[in-house]
């Protein structure tokens, strides 16, 4: 079954929103998408003729078993596609999402499979996110929100949530990257906020939100 670009974005929004809360309400797709709630409905009823979902109106929306394997697909595309560029193109890792976003909509399996043979069958993209198989099955990961992180914790940073606005530009000016070593030194109950070390640089302090969109596997 084919699918358009518009049809695939929903798709893998769904996905994405449905990590957290089973059911998407079409307000959380209108906001993730910035489009109207009028068209999403559109969409869904479209996409629900595929059979690849559960909607019912003022219910929700949900994926199905085939739903999901095609949002992975999705997902598998992007991920490889974002470490080709970065690995084999010298990309800098902030720097290919938005070309990723383009390149995940070309489906040919078996430029998909080529591509995962000649990048040697990666776990994770650039940002630290498990890259799913050609069977659809992904590894857990195992990182944790820096904000989560115990204090006097050494920590890597593994990952950033790359659909966060602004944020690589936030952590190149504070010289944070995949592979800086962390650990916080100190919490502010007021704000939320985080004091941390990083080697042969003076204490930074970083708000709750970035805190929460940085990802780090302890030590």
């Amino acid at each position: 079954m084919n699918f358009s670009i518009a049809e695939e974005n929903y798709i893998k929004a769904i996905w994405r929103l449905q990590q957290a809360d089973s059911n998407v309400t079409t307000n959380e797709l209108s906001a993730e998408l910035q489009t109207k709630p009028a068209s999403v409905t559109d969409m869904l009823k479209r996409l629900k003729e595929k059979k690849i979902l559960n909607y019912e109106p003022y219910y929700g929306v949900k994926l199905n078993a085939d739903g999901k394997k095609i949002a992975l697909g999705i997902i598998r595309r992007h991920r490889l596609w974002e470490y080709f560029l970065v690995e084999k193109l010298k990309f800098e890792w902030d720097a290919v999402h938005v070309i990723a976003e383009e390149l995940e909509h070309v489906s040919s399996p078996e430029l998909v499979e080529r591509l995962d043979h000649f990048l040697g069958f990666p776990k994770a993209d650039p940002h630290g996110d498990p890259i799913p198989d050609s069977s659809g099955r992904m590894e857990t990961s195992k990182h944790i929100s820096l904000h989560q992180l115990k204090e006097q914790q050494p920590a890597i940073v593994s990952g950033v949530n790359d659909q966060s606005s602004g944020l690589p530009e936030i952590l190149r000016q504070k010289k944070i990257s995949i592979g800086t070593k962390v650990e916080i030194k100190q919490r502010f109950l007021f704000d939320g906020s985080i004091e941390i070390k990083i080697r042969n640089q003076p204490l930074i302090t970083l708000s709750e939100q970035l805190a929460k969109n940085i990802y780090v596997t302890p030590l």
